[in-house]
């Protein structure tokens, strides 16, 4: 800061931090609209949240549809509550733990009351407002005024009671009984200010274990209870004298009662809502700031700290402040020396979202290799999709595997390689969900298992990032076994048709083959069809082209694919969505498929697609997703593909290019420095590259490594509003698939 300005200001600096010299930080949050992806199938969670919080605060519908996988919909107008634990972006609900509601004194319960959820009251958008952390609603029914606010552990709400008469508020155990069913309910008061209690339930997550601890600023004038059966009392209405403000402050706990007032007490120790809301928007500030875009469009601003703040949802944290945590074998454990996580949506998120943790969260890589390897542990196998501490199996292939094998290659080191290398070993040597097939046909026939084709190509990819880390370790034998595994996806490629199909135990192929057809769980793909699933190589890109003879060929049929006029049928999934042809950039395993023209020498291509994707599936509206955000997925694509690469073999550190959509992007990275991607002349006509520098110096590369990302500097793109057709159509300048590591 100028001296001068400094002195002459310096009455000013005392009402705010003392000896500070430093700018006020930037409000990177203020960019951030989280109504972006609640409408459509976006599925986002809307409420109040610190990055990574095991708590999300939030509003929740009566609804328990598809659409209402978060417990919100955009769409919706109904308030049930507002609930602690939300899902974001996933294709299955669960969770909406911990309902609270504010109402009137002249609320009554009766018996006779049969409508669920009788306390439900109508809103509209124009009473709500949502920033990072913070979340209010004005009730107009009751006349309250509701603000939401949290730490990583403690949720923390302010009613304000208009209405004359006493305070009340329900608690409600029971909701999400369309997702999950009760199985266990305790709420009990323990002094004048404080309850605590338990929520068990079974559903996505088969034994989820809830423990909570309440706060209230006033002393509970009554307690009733509205609801009790065999699970126990899971609805109480308590109610505090006169009306005017009331904070309460509830923590959870995946481990006890007890840990959830330890958590209440050390992470929430006071009253003032302000301070903690202000809180949370510098966490969230702190880590939107790793990422500072420079852009003409204020829609494309928004529509990023967007994607970026989504990115950052899941993993939550499921460990109490001191530590402890449950363990996927329903065990509680001390302090392992790292924090736990669990909602780890594998199978979306180890494509970009935790190839961006790499660069943006590297603190926590570590973290989470460890959480894997433990689960490893109290379960026999790396996770799946793990969710509050179960393992729900959900989706094809292992994916904790390139995720470990990811963060290994990069240097990542605070966890044991060897022990590493085992798990993922051991569990891709297991006999379950085909593997068995994988082992003794190098194929899963279709008339054994469904989604075969899916599995096996999620498989391969599994097994390519074993033999890397293998090679990586000078493990030969396991690279050879392994590498050849990563080249089983062959034997799904028809070459008469040029598609990835279902093959009989005979060896013949299922018939009849409609490249179309595709039916939610019940045949051979899963969530797609096989124009979709014919591109499922991220690996073995180079090997794929091979199969259709020549590139030419390859860049035809892909060419198809995105011009393609056919439609999906009755039945299709509702997962396919986001169609441009019969490419879905609404679903996950199609992400890394428009970049695949810069294995064949056509960049150029690539940026086409990129640029359309970005403008036409991402906007700065609620329906701004045109598919699940899958816990991050869909908005690490966009972070990625926003700044002008993304990494097609989310194992192999190699960053392919596609189309820039900011004149200037900076990545603050782990090691202290920054890495700008600048692009001059950028417009919306001015969409391909048409030459590059790195620190200055002319770069025909039409990718760049992990390696020298992380060396800092400048990456500069030349922009033009014609294809330049040699940047990065040399043999020597275009990405490779392969098992070397720079």
């Amino acid at each position: 800061m100028n001296r001068i300005l400094f002195a002459a200001n310096a009455f000013l600096a005392l009402f705010v931090f003392s000896c500070s010299q430093a700018p006020e930080p930037k409000d990177f949050s203020a960019y951030v609209d989280p109504y972006i992806g609640s409408d459509y199938h976006g599925h986002v969670f809307v409420g109040a949240n610190v990055p990574f919080g095991a708590i999300q605060l939030g509003p929740n519908n009566a609804n328990e549809t598809w659409d209402w996988c978060s417990g919100y919909h955009y769409s919706d107008s109904v308030l049930i509550g507002f609930a602690h634990t939300h899902l974001s972006g996933t294709g299955i609900g669960d969770l909406g733990d911990l309902l609270f509601m504010p109402v009137s004194s002249d609320f009554q319960f009766t018996d006779s009351v049969t409508m669920p959820y009788p306390w439900q009251a109508k809103y509209t958008h124009t009473n709500e407002e949502v920033r990072p952390g913070y979340y209010k609603m004005h009730i107009n029914k009751y006349n309250i005024t509701s603000e939401l606010t949290a730490s990583e552990r403690v949720g923390f709400h302010k009613y304000d009671y208009k209405a004359t008469g006493n305070s009340k508020l329900i608690i409600d155990l029971s909701y999400g009984t369309g997702w999950d069913a009760l199985t266990k309910a305790e709420i009990k008061q323990i002094d004048s200010n404080s309850i605590e209690g338990l929520r068990y339930s079974t559903g996505w997550a088969k034994n989820q274990k809830l423990y909570f601890h309440t706060r209230f600023s006033k002393a509970i004038k009554n307690i009733s209870t509205i609801q009790q059966n065999d699970k126990g009392i899971n609805t109480v209405m308590l109610e505090f004298e006169g009306n005017g403000e009331l904070l309460v402050k509830t923590a959870i706990s995946p481990v006890s009662t007890s840990g959830a007032k330890n958590n209440l007490l050390s992470e929430i120790d006071h009253w003032d809502f302000e301070a903690t809301k202000a809180a949370a928007r510098e966490k969230w500030n702190h880590e939107l700031g790793k990422i500072k875009v420079e852009s003409t469009s204020s829609e494309n601003k928004t529509t990023f700290y967007t994607a970026l703040y989504h990115t950052m949802i899941a993993p939550s944290v499921f460990n109490d402040e001191n530590g402890d945590y449950r363990g996927a074998d329903g065990k509680n454990y001390p302090n392992p020396g790292y924090n736990t996580y669990t909602t780890y949506s594998l199978w979306d998120t180890y494509r970009a979202a935790h190839p961006l943790f790499t660069l943006t969260q590297p603190e926590k890589v570590n973290d989470i290799v460890n959480n894997l390897l433990d689960i490893f542990d109290e379960q026999g196998k790396l996770p799946v999709w793990h969710l509050h501490g179960n393992e729900t199996n959900t989706m094809v292939g292992n994916h904790a595997i390139p995720v470990i094998v990811d963060a290994y290659l990069k240097g990542y080191n605070g966890f044991d390689a060897e022990r590493a290398f085992q798990a993922i070993k051991s569990t891709m040597l297991m006999d379950e969900r085909g593997l068995n097939f994988i082992k003794e046909r190098g194929y899963i026939p279709a008339d054994s298992l469904i989604e075969s084709v899916a599995m096996a190509l999620e498989y391969a990819i599994d097994d390519w990032a074993v033999a890397a880390m293998a090679k990586k370790m000078g493990k030969t034998e396991d690279f050879n076994h392994f590498a050849k595994r990563a080249e089983y996806y062959r034997h799904y490629f028809d070459s008469s048709t040029n598609f990835m199909r279902g093959k009989m135990a005979d060896g013949s192929w299922r018939t009849p083959f409609d490249p179309v057809h595709s039916k939610h769980r019940a045949d051979d793909y899963c969530e797609g069809n096989a124009w979709q699933y014919t591109w499922l190589v991220p690996h073995d890109i180079n090997g794929l082209i091979n199969l259709f003879g020549s590139e030419e060929s390859f860049i035809k049929k892909l060419d198809q694919l995105f011009i393609s006029e056919e439609k999906l049928q009755e039945g299709a999934s509702v997962d396919i969505s986001g169609l441009i042809g019969m490419y879905a950039h609404g679903n996950e395993p199609g992400h890394h498929v428009p970049y695949m023209y810069a294995f064949a020498g056509q960049q150029w291509k690539t940026a086409e697609r990129i640029n359309f994707i970005l403008n036409e599936m991402y906007t700065d509206q609620p329906d701004g997703l045109c598919g699940n955000e899958d816990c991050g997925q869909m908005s690490a694509w966009y972070v990625f593909s926003s700044l002008g690469f993304y990494p097609v073999n989310p194992a192999n550190g190699v960053y392919v290019f596609g189309s820039p959509l900011f004149e200037s992007a900076e990545i603050e990275l782990p090691n202290q420095l920054t890495f700008q991607v600048m692009a001059k002349e950028l417009n919306k006509t001015n969409i391909y590259i048409q030459s590059a520098t790195l620190n200055g110096q002319a770069y025909s590369k039409s990718y760049i490594t992990h390696e020298e990302l992380m060396k800092g500097g400048v990456l500069e793109f030349t922009m033009g509003p014609k294809p330049n057709y040699t940047f990065g159509a040399p043999a020597e300048d275009r990405p490779k698939s392969g098992y070397h590591h720079r």
